[in-house]
């Protein structure tokens, strides 16, 4: 099925205007959810919103937003005031700078889209794609829409453009708040350490290597709950040892040859011999 834009925007740099089109990378709907329900009959529940001083439920339409500037004080918006508030939509993404694409820490990455060429773009489209890629750099801006404003990062993916939207410094929490006491690492240890990193490694990650097994636990019971059996739960793993020596547990790490490795090394297609 092919893809559906979900909308129309300009990328600007400079004098150049690239009209593109947008698409979403991830897909939010292939989450599981579950519904509330009462256990004595099944029937859904519906939520309810009770008033805490006074001890009643209150309609949708008695409502209004409040922001807490002191503890259970509250200053009241209404729905006129909250939208004077918002970041018009401009339907442009301003490029303000490009810089390297290391020096953006992925921890700042937030939702992502594809960028496709839309009438009368694929030349400047093409053009961004190459010098991005050539000089290894990536495009910063803004963009502003459903009323906010974004940081957005462009970056080269194979022939096409991704805009990876971007979270504020504020929404990210510092890694000097984390206490990690300082350790000596013995050169024996580092090496034992890098052999196993080594070992194990690969040329690229391939994200189909990797399965939700639990989305399939999931759907597995949910099946056989609409066709009428019982579920069977499976006992819990027994928890690991404690690690006592860091060296013989790094030998025998690599004394134990990894599954993914062994199964890469049978040729394909030919199956095994029968005892």
């Amino acid at each position: 099925m092919a893809a559906r834009s979900i909308a129309s925007l300009t990328v600007s740099f400079g004098l150049v205007s690239i009209p593109v089109k947008l698409y979403s990378a991830t897909e939010a709907s292939k989450a599981l959810s579950f519904n509330l329900l009462h256990k004595a009959c099944g029937s859904r529940l519906k939520q309810q919103y009770f008033c805490v001083k006074e001890e009643v439920p209150v309609a949708r339409e008695d409502m209004v937003k409040g922001y807490e500037f002191a503890k259970d004080q509250y200053v009241m918006f209404t729905p006129e005031e909250l939208k004077a508030l918002e970041e018009a939509g401009t339907h442009t993404a301003d490029i303000t700078e490009f810089v390297p694409i290391e020096s953006v820490d992925p921890i700042f990455f937030d939702k992502a889209y594809y960028l496709a060429p839309d009438k009368g773009g694929a030349k400047p489209y093409a053009l961004l794609a190459r010098a991005l890629r050539a000089s290894g750099r990536c495009a910063l801006g803004r963009w502003a829409a459903r009323g906010k404003q974004y940081i957005v990062m462009i970056r080269p993916v194979e022939e096409a453009l991704v805009m990876q939207q971007l979270l504020y410094a504020a929404e990210v929490r510092s890694i000097k708040d984390i206490d990690i006491p300082k350790t000596d690492v013995k050169d024996a240890e580092l090496k034992l350490a890098q052999q196993l990193i080594e070992q194990q490694a690969s040329a690229a990650f391939d994200p189909a290597a990797y399965a939700d097994e639990v989305r399939a636990r999931i759907e597995a019971a949910v099946q056989k709950k609409v066709e009428g059996q019982e579920i069977t739960m499976a006992e819990a793993p027994e928890a690991g040892g404690q690690v006592i020596d860091l060296m013989e547990a790094l030998r025998a790490s690599l004394e134990k040859k990894p599954a993914r490795k062994a199964a890469a090394a049978k040729p394909a297609g030919k199956k095994a011999a029968k005892k």
